[in-house]
């Protein structure tokens, strides 16, 4: 197959699509992924579709979603160590809420392992990876089946959320940015998110590198509502994900980062900054704003700044409040 010839059939999938990974455009066009990340790297170039860590997707700020087939084969290694740090947060006899999406599929498989806890989902994926945890009680909401990613929505499932109260939700997402917060591509996951929100007193992000940046049509989590965020380190190369880091960080995030990076001295992978303090958010509140009452300004710190000595690689850089 001739180099245009890849890269027109490469063009139709990611249009059909909306996002691809590169080992299957390599089985498809039947090259090696190197190959195919040249390809992918030249018709980037004429403005036809924008990389991805391990794939592509449509260009543009406000992507489409892409099916769960796509997004179960893009950063798998990033969503797995995101999900090994996201559950070290959930403690025994915990009630937590977890949304929809491949990362926090990950995140349910090693919840299994916590006695006493009781999770509340509208996710299938979720649901089932836990289905034959003998110590963990599964609730799920009603509501009508996605089946693109697996997830109950409507207001059946909104419904069924009233009147609940968890200490915290994990949720992730198409796209997020410290203007917009969190965001999705469809409506009605969109709604379904927000109520999980509403029925927590703290939220947890759980978002690869490659979400940094990227912004999608639905709001689902504003910023001043997002507690934590647990990502992977972003390649020295990527300064959009790095820079939307700090500016997360200066709104009050608490962010952790593990993956590539991790090891890295603060104010490399995130540069030296401040971090207002703020109370933990209760559903629907609004955080003090930076400079208001309240509001202290710590340095981000990185576990190599911590008392235990030089960070070996792998371990997470977590960037916490003093």
């Amino acid at each position: 197959m001739f180099a245009a010839e890849r890269r027109q059939l490469i063009l139709e999938m990611v249009r059909a699509n909306g996002a691809v990974s590169l080992r299957e455009l390599a089985r498809v066009v039947q090259t090696s992924e190197v190959t195919v990340r040249r390809d992918v790297r030249a018709l980037e170039a004429e403005g036809l579709l924008d990389r991805r860590h391990g794939g592509a997707v449509l260009p543009g700020g406000f992507t489409r979603e892409s099916g769960f087939p796509q997004k179960s084969h893009l950063a798998t290694a990033e969503k797995t160590a995101i999900a090994d740090l996201a559950a070290g947060l959930v403690g025994e006899g915990e009630a937590i809420v977890v949304g929809a999406g491949t990362t926090t599929q990950e995140l349910a498989r090693r919840l299994a392992r916590v006695p006493g806890l009781t999770v509340v989902t509208n996710s299938l994926l979720v649901a089932q990876a836990l289905a034959h945890a003998n110590r963990v009680e599964v609730v799920m909401t009603g509501g009508t089946l996605r089946g693109s990613n697996y997830a109950l929505v409507g207001s059946a499932a909104e419904q069924s959320l009233h009147g609940l109260r968890v200490s915290r939700a994990f949720l992730s997402g198409s796209g997020l940015t410290a203007e917009r917060g969190l965001s999705t591509s469809n409506m009605l996951s969109a709604s379904v998110d927000r109520a999980l929100v509403q029925a927590a007193a703290e939220v947890v992000v759980l978002a690869d590198h490659t979400k940094l940046g990227s912004d999608t049509m639905f709001q689902t989590v504003p910023t001043e509502l997002i507690t934590r965020l647990v990502t992977d380190g972003p390649p020295a190369h990527d300064e959009r994900a790095a820079t939307e880091l700090q500016a997360l960080a200066d709104q009050g995030v608490e962010i952790t980062v593990t993956g590539p990076g991790a090891d890295a001295p603060a104010g490399e992978a995130l540069p030296q900054g401040r971090q207002p303090r703020r109370d933990m958010p209760l559903p629907g509140q609004r955080r003090t704003p930076q400079g208001g009452p309240g509001a202290l300004g710590p340095q981000l710190r990185s576990a190599a700044a911590l008392p235990d000595g030089p960070v070996e690689r792998g371990r997470v850089a977590d960037l916490r409040r003093r």
